[in-house]
């Protein structure tokens, strides 16, 4: 019943085919930024189209952050945007606020069915024509990412390969990527000057903000 949903969805929003959309160049080093200069640099300019990568880091470390700040830049240039929250993580007022246009944002809400909820993110990146199409795994236990074959991964690399899409996977720790895709891995701020406070005294602070600290691996 959950697929029916969601594919009737997607065929009312004229996404039930894989579609072509010229306004989103598709050269093999076409990148999506971020909006951060400081990851884009990393990044070599942004998240590699076609390709699997994944942004990972413990609680606290910005990978939330780092995740909608990416999904506002792409739905600034224009494009359509996918968030399967498998936990019922993603905050829509917060990420307004923060710069996201939520009318660019398809967000597929589960239960905690980590199986349903790839099942969703298969059928949404066979659709096409999005920017970024974010899979949110970060609260999934790990006995339940263990259950997935690691076919699931080499699957969903294959759908988006030559495509103009950014398929990311979020998590805790790594989970999966392309060969052409990167590991963002974001450390906790342990650190005091990397936490952002607002407030007059040291008595009546509040967190502002993080400022992630980014290592990226695979990048080419």
């Amino acid at each position: 019943m959950a697929r029916a949903h969601l594919e009737s969805l997607l065929r009312a929003r004229k996404l039930d085919v894989t579609l072509t959309d010229t306004s989103i160049p598709r050269s093999p080093d076409d990148r999506a930024s971020t909006g951060l200069p400081v990851v884009d640099a990393a990044l070599g300019g942004g998240f590699a189209r076609g390709q699997l990568s994944e942004i990972v880091g413990p609680r606290s470390s910005g990978r939330t952050a780092v995740l909608c700040q990416a999904l506002a830049a792409a739905a600034a240039r224009g494009e359509l945007v996918a968030l399967v929250d498998t936990t019922d993580r993603f905050d829509p007022v917060s990420a307004g606020a923060a710069g996201l246009d939520l009318s660019r944002v398809l967000w597929i809400r589960d239960t905690g069915d980590a199986a349903r909820a790839l099942k969703a993110t298969t059928l949404v990146l066979q659709a096409g024509n999005f920017g970024i199409v974010a899979f949110d795994l970060a609260d999934v236990p790990a006995p339940a990412l263990r259950a997935f074959p690691f076919t699931t991964w080499l699957r969903i690399a294959k759908i988006v390969e030559g495509s103009q899409t950014v398929a990311l996977i979020v998590g805790s720790d790594r989970i999966a990527r392309s060969p052409g895709g990167v590991t963002l891995t974001l450390e906790s701020p342990v650190r005091e000057p990397r936490v952002q406070w607002t407030g007059s005294s040291h008595r009546a602070r509040f967190v502002a903000g993080v400022d992630p600290k980014a290592r990226v691996v695979g990048g080419r």
